[in-house]
């Protein structure tokens, strides 16, 4: 995946980050795509090994994520590094954070000691849970367990709450640059991996992806099958695509109703299974069907 964009509404805006691990990395990464000029400050490493734990267990998610940032140590501990971090925050327009707020105080770092000193800075802190929950303990997986979305034994297929709050995260920068630049003053904005997880989850709360939704198992034009030497992944669920989808399985003109019925999905099972993956993929170009075909595992 490409994280270029042509499109650069943040040339010339200066962006720091404190955030480790992979939200706020990730948001480094699609900032400094959009044009702004990235500083991430990690804590001192050892013997040329980031401290960023995401350095150590993920160095070519870390490399992928710091292309075109500028990286600096500082110990915030310290009076050193104290005044390495706002001699930085003093040209910056953003600050992008992930401790929690108690951690954020004890450093210096709370809104109001920060606005008082900076009051041009805008501060966007990703936190786990929102509000008096910010001090809780949790990770993605959490995030995604409290929203319903891990329903089985299995770990997600990726680290959806992480990768939205960075998403939100980047969005928020946004956010706070439009009004900083209204209000000529700094604005904060909070982004909770929960709340991700939340928005997320809201297709499943509507419906649409439970077993009985349209698109969690009941629509037989949306589902995934096994083929002769695979599987086929087919989203024929518009009634063009649908249709189409029908008139190559040999079924009838489709309708709501039976597209819902079990013997509509027991007919696109036979069928698929009858396939391989690249006649499967010939018919898709042939019909306009929306299909992609897999590997077995």
């Amino acid at each position: 995946m490409s994280s270029t964009s042509s499109i650069k509404p943040l040339r010339g805006v200066r962006v720091v980050s404190l955030a480790l691990n992979l939200p706020g990395p990730a948001a480094l990464m699609r900032l400094n795509a959009w044009g702004a000029r990235c500083t991430k400050i990690e804590p001192p490493g050892r013997a040329g090994v980031t401290a960023d734990p995401m350095g150590q267990y993920a160095p070519n998610a870390y490399e992928a994520m710091h292309q075109g940032v500028r990286v600096l140590e500082a110990d915030l501990k310290s009076d050193k590094g104290q005044t390495a971090l706002h001699r930085e925050l003093a040209r910056t327009d953003v600050l992008l954070t992930s401790f929690r707020p108690s951690a954020l105080v004890k450093l210096g770092l709370g809104w109001r000691a920060l606005h008082a000193r900076h009051p041009q800075l805008s501060l966007v802190s990703i936190v786990g849970a929102p509000g008096e929950r910010a001090e809780e303990p949790g990770h993605d997986l959490t995030y995604l367990a409290e929203a319903g979305l891990v329903p089985a034994l299995e770990l997600p297929a990726t680290l959806f709450a992480d990768m939205a709050g960075a998403l939100m995260s980047s969005e928020a920068v946004l956010a706070t640059v439009l009004a900083a630049r209204a209000s000529a003053k700094g604005v904060r904005q909070e982004i909770a991996l929960s709340d991700a997880a939340g928005w997320l989850a809201l297709p499943r709360g509507w419906g649409l992806t439970t077993p009985k939704g349209a698109v969690g198992g009941a629509h037989a034009g949306y589902g995934v099958y096994a083929c002769k030497d695979g599987r086929v992944a087919v989203a024929a669920l518009e009634p063009h695509f649908a249709a189409a989808l029908c008139r190559v399985v040999g079924l009838p003109v489709p309708n709501a109703k039976t597209l819902l019925a079990p013997a509509t999905r027991k007919a696109i099972a036979g069928w698929a299974a009858g396939k391989t993956r690249a006649q499967l993929d010939a018919l898709a170009r042939e019909h306009d069907i929306p299909l992609h075909t897999l590997s077995k595992t």
